[in-house]
């Protein structure tokens, strides 16, 4: 009876010795993609109301549009690692430059592309482990507030769309997306910004009565699930209807969009994402904290297990 019991202990002792292995050798991982809107800096204080958000959000990593000069500042007071995407030996203040990212986690080898104003990236070494994250932001036209009201069939949206700058730059960048996206099995990659687009996944049969018949493969991000990356919000929330999770909105107008994203593709799992919505210069609730909202992009955070 005694051996039998010993033994019972021995096998529990194992099963949770392994446990804790196995969770050991899982981080998690949280990102968040916001465009600040010129630094920060159309509200008063409108920085300092940027760092209080990143501060309540409490992120692992930032990618970051529109930062404008705002950037050193920003991680230097959060104590976050800062990498502009621009090119080599470009001043950190420089109030031209759009795109950056930040990391609680080292950096590694950069990643330029030839079009740093909308495209950039960098490694973020996590113990052992690299990442490659991006950040984007791709022009706002063509837009229309409710494309469904165009009187464009399905064909003729996409021909639309196709005709503007936005396709043209995604075009221009797709060789390294897809370079990356190739690799991701081993060194996973992680995409976040501005798509200024509504995505494919929003314009589905769920959604096709709101859309006045219409399911719509919109071109900006279908063609980044066809290179394999995923849309991290929409993963865990598969249903538009139930959980639109909106990032553009325009108060009085018939204009609420998600076009601000997290795309991800290799060894990594989304276990919550979560977008944040508030009108230029309101209050943002975070945390029970009232915080003056300083841009007219809302934000997605989605929190990754890292194997």
């Amino acid at each position: 009876m005694k051996r039998i019991i010993l033994f019972t202990c021995l096998v529990i002792f194992f099963l949770l010795k392994t446990d804790s292995w196995a969770q050991s050798d899982t981080k998690a991982l949280k990102v968040m993609a916001w465009n600040i809107l010129h630094g920060g800096n159309d509200l008063p204080d409108g920085p300092d109301r940027v760092i209080d958000i990143i501060r309540e959000i409490d992120p692992d990593v930032v990618l970051m549009v529109e930062t404008y000069g705002s950037g050193p500042r920003i991680a230097e007071t959060l104590g976050y690692h800062f990498h502009l995407i621009a090119p080599e030996g470009t001043d950190p203040d420089d109030e031209s430059i759009n795109l950056s990212i930040y990391s609680k986690y080292p950096f590694g080898e950069r990643i330029d592309t030839g079009y740093p104003f909308y495209l950039g990236g960098r490694e973020v070494l996590i113990d052992e482990q690299k990442i490659n994250v991006f950040s984007n932001w791709f022009y706002y036209l063509p837009w229309d507030d409710a494309p469904e009201q165009m009187g464009k069939s399905v064909d003729e949206l996409l021909v639309w769309e196709a005709a503007g700058k936005r396709t043209e730059m995604i075009q221009n960048v797709l060789p390294y997306l897809e370079k990356f996206a190739a690799a991701a099995d081993s060194i996973p990659m992680i995409l976040g910004g501005d798509m200024n687009s509504p995505s494919h996944l929003d314009w589905n049969e769920e959604t096709q009565a709101r859309h006045n018949g219409l399911i719509v493969p919109w071109y900006a991000t279908k063609v980044l699930s066809d290179i394999g990356l995923k849309d991290s919000f929409r993963e865990l929330h598969p249903n538009p209807n139930w959980h639109p999770g909106i990032t553009w909105d325009v108060k009085g107008k018939v204009d609420s969009h998600r076009i601000d994203y997290i795309f991800y593709k290799g060894r990594l799992k989304p276990l919550a994402s979560i977008a944040y919505m508030a009108y230029f210069g309101e209050n943002l609730r975070i945390n029970g904290k009232d915080i003056p909202y300083p841009s007219d992009h809302g934000f997605v955070v989605t929190t990754f297990s890292l194997e």
